[in-house]
C-alpha cells in the first residue's frame, strides 16, 4: 500500500503567469546512478544538464507560462478553447461549464483542469524525485480532489468558493521504504502544491480589442 499525502488549501488563488523556479535549495541526488539515462520516464541526462546550468546562472530556472484562449459562442460547442504550444507542437484544449451553470457538459470544466494541473504536477514531479534518488517506480496514481461551495459564484453569498483540496498519492517500487520521504521531497518542490499553499499576487488588466 502506499503512503497518503493530504494537503489543505489555506489560499487559493490562480496566477496568470505562473512564473516558477525549478529547482531547490537542497543538492540533488544524480549522482546515485549515474549509467542510467532514463528512469521512471524522467530523462535523467536532459534533468542534470538544466540543474548544471542553474546551478550556474539561477536566472536560468525562471519560465514563464501563458495559456490564451477563445471564448466560443455558438451553441451546442465547448465555451471555451485553447491552443498552447509545447515542446513538440501544439494541443488544442477545450473545456464547458457543467449544465447547472449553463454549460453543455461535453468537455472536462474549468475545475477538472485546474485539478487535472495538480495532479499531473505532483506526479511529474514524485516520478523525477524517485528517478533523482535512484528509485525505480513500479506504479504512481494521483487523486486531486476538492470541494467547492458556489454561492458566492452565484452571487448569493460570501462563503469561500473553495473549502478544501486534497492530493492522494499511490506509488511502488522495489524499495518501499522511500516512498514517504520522496512524497515529503515532491510536496516541498511541486509547483502545484506551492500555488496552492502560497499566497500569490494576482494581477487582472482588460486589453482593448
Amino acid at each position: 500500500m502506499g503512503k497518503r499525502l493530504q494537503t489543505a488549501t489555506r489560499r487559493s488563488v490562480l496566477p496568470a503567469p505562473i512564473t516558477e523556479a525549478c529547482c531547490s535549495q537542497k543538492s540533488l541526488e544524480f549522482g546515485v546512478n549515474k549509467q542510467v539515462a532514463k528512469m521512471n520516464n524522467i530523462d535523467l541526462e536532459k534533468v542534470e544538464k538544466f540543474v548544471k546550468e542553474v546551478s550556474q546562472d539561477r536566472t536560468k530556472a525562471i519560465k514563464e507560462k501563458k495559456i490564451e484562449g477563445i471564448w466560443n459562442f455558438t451553441e451546442g460547442e465547448p465555451q471555451f478553447r485553447a491552443e498552447p504550444e509545447h515542446g513538440q507542437g501544439k494541443t488544442v484544449i477545450e473545456a464547458d461549464a457543467p449544465t447547472f451553470l449553463g454549460g453543455s457538459g461535453i468537455r472536462p470544466d474549468p475545475v477538472q483542469y485546474c485539478l487535472y494541473g495538480l495532479a499531473a504536477c505532483f506526479a511529474q514531479t514524485f516520478a523525477s524525485v524517485a528517478a533523482e534518488k535512484g528509485v525505480e517506480l513500479k506504479s504512481l496514481k494521483v487523486a486531486a480532489e476538492n470541494r467547492v461551495n458556489l454561492a458566492k459564484s452565484l452571487g448569493l453569498g460570501d462563503e469561500p468558493i473553495v473549502e478544501k483540496a486534497k492530493l492522494t498519492f499511490s506509488a511502488s517500487a522495489g524499495d518501499m521504504s522511500r516512498m514517504k520521504e520522496i512524497g515529503e521531497e515532491a510536496r516541498e518542490r511541486c509547483p502545484g502544491v506551492y500555488c496552492l499553499t502560497n499566497p500569490i499576487k494576482l494581477e487582472i488588466e482588460m486589453k482593448e480589442i
